[in-house]
């Protein structure tokens, strides 16, 4: 009996530690990274190719979120009338711990359409 009560008195310590290491927060951090899409000429449509998700029309920022600050690959479209489309790829640096802060240094990606012929 009372080996009994010994492993019991085990797992019962080992869930209270299991319960304290979750609520410590060893889940992940979101994070965030904006990038700043430019083109030349401006008013390029920006095509985020994952998903096939309009971004918006250059200059635009653009905000990701992700997960203690791994960095996300990204492919995106460029399309404007009268020019090539364009396709680049990067990565986002997910670093910053709000929106807000990720805006004030966003990631520059800047790409120069050519004209039809």
């Amino acid at each position: 009996m009372v080996a009994g009560r010994q492993w019991l008195k085990w797992a019962m310590y080992l869930l209270v530690f299991g319960a304290a290491v979750q609520l410590m927060g060893c889940g992940s951090k979101t994070t965030y990274g904006v990038v700043k899409f430019s083109t030349i000429p401006e008013g390029a449509e920006v095509v985020n190719l994952k998903d096939d998700a309009t971004l918006g029309m250059t200059p635009i920022l653009v905000t990701w979120q992700g997960e203690d600050a791994k960095p996300e690959y990204v492919t995106v479209e460029f399309s404007k009338k009268g020019y090539q489309n364009e396709i680049t790829s990067f990565w986002v640096n997910t670093r910053h711990d709000s929106r807000e802060a990720a805006a004030v240094e966003p990631q520059p990606v800047t790409v120069e359409l050519s004209k039809r012929k």
